[in-house]
């Protein structure tokens, strides 16, 4: 490649790192290659951009322990894309490798974004609405591709809410087998009925079958997850049809 070309990207590269890292709380490590000319970028066009990062705080307790990314060839706004900031004219697709630690997992969990999120779970079970509100959840990652559960919340059914506590130990789908439920215990409370059971492993099973998620401007494929001990690796699949600020991807 000439000199000058590999000069020119080691700028725009420069320019995008500072861009993301000033939008970020706290970052260890980032390294974005914008694979480009000047010729392709007056012209509207990158070969592709990767991104490497570790410990990237997005927002407190939303942390990332690393994350490794990979575009197909894209085409930018030229004005923009001089300046390090990379505006997408069409939807790109992505590769990304992200790595969770259990601690990571814990703190967003508790965490006032997820919190919001998942404030009430409702299913129908029988034609009757059963819904849950977390109060507390945990999750460990003991290594051997399992995944363990504890936590506690507030069923209400049939027109009474009560306490339940539970803990429960799950294998995640693989490329060579579906995803497993291993053990499932009340710790506290009255339990609950092999209705609701069924109607809970029918639910994970449609959010598992899914053939994306859509968040904000990014569609996810979720291609496998691996639990090892003390962190969780995810592969995926994206198609974005517009890179975020970090405001926005926290943004309600």
């Amino acid at each position: 490649m000439p000199e000058e070309y590999r000069l020119e990207e080691q700028f725009l590269s420069q320019e995008a790192e500072k861009r993301i890292s000033s939008e970020l709380d706290e970052v260890e490590q980032i390294e974005i290659d914008i694979q480009t000319d000047l010729l392709k970028i007056v012209q509207g066009q990158a070969d592709g951009v990767s991104l490497t990062g570790q410990g990237l705080v997005i927002q407190p307790d939303i942390r990332v322990q690393e994350i490794k990314l990979q575009t197909d060839s894209i085409t930018i706004n030229p004005f923009s894309a001089l300046f390090g900031q990379i505006e997408l004219n069409q939807p790109v697709n992505a590769i990304a490798r992200i790595i969770l630690t259990e601690l990571d997992i814990n703190t967003a969990l508790d965490s006032d974004f997820v919190r919001n999120k998942i404030q009430n779970f409702e299913l129908n079970v029988d034609g009757e609405i059963v819904s849950f509100e977390p109060e507390e959840i945990q999750v460990f990652l003991p290594g051997e591709g399992k995944i363990e559960f504890r936590g506690k919340l507030l069923l209400k059914e049939m027109g009474n809410t009560r306490p339940l506590a539970y803990a429960a130990i799950a294998r995640p789908p693989s490329n060579s087998q579906p995803a497993m439920l291993e053990s499932f215990n009340c710790t506290e409370g009255e339990g609950i009925s092999i209705e609701l059971i069924i109607a809970l492993m029918q639910k994970a099973k449609e959010l598992i079958s899914l053939p994306y998620f859509e968040w904000k401007d990014i569609a996810f494929n979720l291609k496998n997850i691996e639990a090892q001990k003390g962190s969780l690796l995810l592969m995926l699949e994206a198609q974005v049809r517009q890179i975020p600020s970090s405001s926005t991807l926290l943004s309600p």
